[in-house]
């Protein structure tokens, strides 16, 4: 065997950094879609219709492929993870929690949620009055998102010297604190929120490897 057959044998057949690039996108592709179509699908109204909703309807299919793309990038960036971090701190279980991320995006994707809030039209003014095999499921797999990768903050803060560490305990500790907060009326826009803050620290640990790399 020659040493450049060798080498294309030894080669992973996606470079690592471009694993990282993916899960990077996963938030921006994921936050950036929704909204873009909250904005712009007739009668929604993102003040009391979370974006889970956009799943249903004549563009549902839309709001369908950002969970199941968004999900496969950050699957494809927990495997980054795992190569550049592998034996480091945070290394096992960071890319791990990363992963079910990516896991319950699919699911959530898959498994639409019950039409209510009025979305689409003729549904419901508030919840349905009983939910639907899929509605449930569709809850667990965001609750497995946005749960593991809060979690994440917390295990990948270990690795990262004190301004890193406490940025990501403060992420954690807002997300808990936006999605958890009680006030029924304004759960749609916090979702938004907490996803977006959540997620953002997902693309900033994603370029923050990429750069260690590069040192």
């Amino acid at each position: 065997m020659t040493s450049t057959t060798l080498t294309r044998a030894t080669t992973p057949a996606v470079r690592t950094v471009t694993l990282l690039r993916a899960g990077a996108t996963a938030g921006p592709l994921f936050v950036g879609l929704g909204l873009a179509q909250a904005f712009t699908r007739d009668g929604f109204d993102l003040s009391r219709q979370p974006l889970s909703l956009l799943t249903l309807g004549e563009y549902g299919w839309l709001q369908i492929g950002n969970f199941v793309v968004s999900g496969l990038l950050a699957l494809a960036g927990a495997v980054g993870l795992r190569r550049a971090l592998r034996g480091q701190p945070a290394g096992t279980w960071g890319p791990a929690l990363v992963a079910v991320l990516g896991v319950g995006l699919i699911i959530a994707g898959v498994l639409r949620p019950d039409p209510s809030m009025g979305w689409p039209a003729g549904a419901p003014a508030g919840n349905p009055p009983t939910m639907s095999w899929h509605s449930y499921g569709h809850g667990v797999g965001a609750m497995l998102s946005f749960g593991s990768l809060t979690i994440a903050c917390l295990v990948f803060a270990r690795r990262y010297g004190r301004l890193g560490a406490l940025l990501s305990v403060l992420v954690a500790l807002a997300t808990v604190v936006v999605m958890a907060w009680p006030d029924q009326g304004s759960i749609s826009v916090r979702m938004v929120l907490g996803s977006a803050l959540v997620l953002g620290w997902l693309t900033a640990v994603s370029l923050h490897t990429i750069n260690e790399r590069k040192h």
